[in-house]
């Protein structure tokens, strides 16, 4: 009952929303690009998520999201990746960049827009990151997990093997080291089971909705019939790790 209890009020919490600083920002990837990203500050002292959209998607997959996940005590940086377009009204800037320079925006080629993210929030705080991806970009951030000691946790809605080979993705995933939230619909659950195979089982943590549910980060989304369900998932996780 005590247990039921907490996990409600994590979840109360979570919908509260705080007082927060939200500004838009741009920093260089890895290869020059002007990427961009909405950061909203809690605290200097806080730790940062680094939110990334999933296909066709842009910064505004999190506009909904973001100030909850803040209320939990984090910072988080919402950003474009060069792979990507428009959601909730939110044009992904670093995509029309990357056109410009006639740049390739396939998914593999967003990864170095990723690592430019960590090193910014690298220069911000000594903290380790949560890195948190939405289907093409939840399958990047199992990949650079490995790759990057400033990682310390990961939260990956609807991960899979979206590359060639067939087993692309789980062949680069076996050395994560660090605590994984998956989540995903209903009808990906065994894929994403499947995926995460080769991860340390006591790292791991795996859900699935009661009903359907939803594609990507958007499950957390008001209009999902079953977001409380993913929000519990989300807020039981975050209570769990070490800041």
């Amino acid at each position: 009952m005590r247990t039921c209890k907490l996990i409600i009020s994590l979840i109360f919490s979570a919908m509260t929303l705080n007082s927060f600083a939200q500004e838009t920002i741009t920093f260089n990837s890895k290869d020059g690009l002007p990427i961009t990203a909405d950061l909203y500050i809690s605290s200097t002292q806080n730790p940062y998520i680094i939110l990334l959209h999933q296909a066709g998607y842009s910064r505004g997959e999190y506009r909904e999201i973001a100030p909850k996940l803040v209320n939990l005590g984090y910072n988080c940086l919402a950003i474009d990746l060069r792979s990507g377009n428009e959601v909730n009204y939110v044009k992904n800037e670093t995509a029309a960049k990357a056109k410009e320079k006639n740049l390739p925006g396939n998914y593999l080629d967003a990864l170095p827009d990723i690592h430019a993210a960590i090193d910014y929030v690298r220069q911000k705080s000594n903290k380790s990151v949560v890195l948190w991806g939405s289907s093409y970009s939840a399958s990047l951030s199992l990949m650079v997990a490995p790759q990057e000691l400033k990682i310390g946790a990961l939260v990956v809605f609807s991960p899979g093997e979206y590359f060639e080979p067939s087993d692309f993705i789980k062949s680069k995933i076996g050395k994560i080291s660090v605590p994984v939230l998956a989540l995903s619909s209903k009808s990906e659950n065994p894929e994403l089971v499947d995926l995460l195979s080769v991860v340390p089982k006591s790292l791991v943590t795996i859900f699935k909705p009661t009903d359907e549910g939803k594609h990507g980060s958007k499950a957390l989304w008001e209009s999902n019939k079953s977001n409380k369900e993913y929000w519990m998932a989300v807020t039981l996780f975050f209570s769990k790790l070490k800041k």
